[in-house]
């Protein structure tokens, strides 16, 4: 028997639910989801300078702080409720990182931690990137922006990485074409 039929009729269980998280069981299977069924956008921005756009923020889980591609929830909100994964996408990259992007370009669907998260990111790749404030996020969010020249990735996250910070693991799609050399 498959997993997929030994679970296909056992019934979803909220064990918890908070505002954004909830934990469920579905036999002896333990996960967590996204409250509301809300989802996130992430973004890939590279300036014409060839400079990823990172971002900085402490991360109560890690208990660290942990550097990330730009991203946020969709339609999480009071009246957010419908919200395009796209519409997302800009207001998070501008929020984040001050920079508005002329054009984005949807990379697809993807689940980061699908064992134990049901939780998925739609990826966009920000493109004609234009400077319109700071950055750093709303009140509270304490984001750094960082513009890492993609030549100096790999050296930059190692260093981060040393120092205790947190690696967020779509930068893996990044540091992969240095891996996958043969």
């Amino acid at each position: 028997m498959s997993l997929e039929d030994e679970y296909r009729d056992d019934p979803e269980i909220t064990q918890w639910q908070g505002r954004f998280i909830t934990a469920k069981t579905r036999g002896r299977w333990e996960y967590v989801s996204r409250a509301r069924g809300i989802k996130a956008a992430v973004i890939l921005a590279i300036t014409p300078e060839d400079e990823v756009v990172l971002v900085e923020q402490f991360r109560i889980p890690l208990g660290k702080p942990c550097i990330e591609l730009p991203a946020g929830l969709i339609g999480d909100d009071a009246g957010g409720e419908g919200e395009e994964a796209a519409t997302a996408a800009i207001r998070e990259l501008e929020e984040e990182t001050g920079y508005r992007a002329g054009r984005i370009e949807d990379l697809g669907e993807y689940y980061s931690s699908p064992g134990m998260v049901s939780e998925s990111f739609t990826l966009f790749r920000a493109y004609d990137l234009e400077r319109v404030g700071a950055g750093g996020g709303v009140e509270g969010e304490g984001i750094t922006v960082h513009h890492v020249p993609r030549a100096e990735l790999p050296r930059f996250l190692e260093a981060k990485r040393a120092t205790g910070y947190g690696i967020d693991v779509r930068l893996l799609m990044l540091l992969s074409p240095l891996w996958l050399k043969a």
